[in-house]
C-alpha cells in the first residue's frame, strides 16, 4: 500500500534513524531523516511532514525546543508529532503533552509498533491522545 505522506524522522543515534526510516519506507511513506534538533527544523521547514517521530534528547536543540517552534509555527498546524525517548518519567510526558505532541513513546519499541502508531496518528482525529 503506497501513501504519498511525508514522515521526518528525527534520531541522533544512526541504528534507530535507519531501522524507524526502513520499516515507515516499507510500510509505503516518503521518510525524511534529521540527526539533531538545528536539522529537524531546517526538513521540517523545506519538506512540510505530515508526522515527525522526534527524539527528546539530541544536541544542539531538544526534542522539547523543536516541538515547542513546530507548534508555535502556522505552517505546522495539521503537522503530528510523537515523542520518542528512553525518559519515562511522568514529568517528562506531561512536558511533552502540554506542548502539543500527540503521542510519547519510550525506547526501546518495536518498529512495527512505529508503524501502527502512524497509521493511528494519520488516519484519526487531530486531536492529542493525552496522557494516559
Amino acid at each position: 500500500m503506497s501513501d504519498t505522506r511525508v514522515i521526518l524522522v528525527v534520531d541522533d543515534e544512526p541504528y534507530i534513524l535507519r531501522s524507524l526510516s526502513y520499516v515507515l519506507q516499507r510500510e509505503g511513506f516518503r521518510v525524511v531523516e534529521a540527526r539533531d534538533g538545528e536539522e529537524a527544523l531546517a526538513v521540517a521547514r523545506r519538506e512540510l511532514p505530515d508526522l515527525v517521530f522526534l527524539d527528546v534528547m539530541m544536541p544542539k536543540k531538544s526534542g522539547f525546543d523543536v516541538l515547542a517552534e513546530l507548534k508555535a509555527a502556522p505552517e505546522f498546524a495539521a503537522c503530528h508529532v510523537i515523542l520518542l525517548t528512553a525518559k519515562g518519567q511522568e514529568s517528562d510526558r506531561e512536558r511533552g503533552f502540554a506542548l502539543g505532541c500527540d503521542d510519547y513513546m519510550t525506547k526501546p519499541f518495536s518498529p512495527m509498533k512505529v508503524v501502527e502508531r502512524a497509521r493511528q496518528v494519520l488516519t484519526g482525529p487531530k486531536e492529542p491522545a493525552g496522557p494516559p
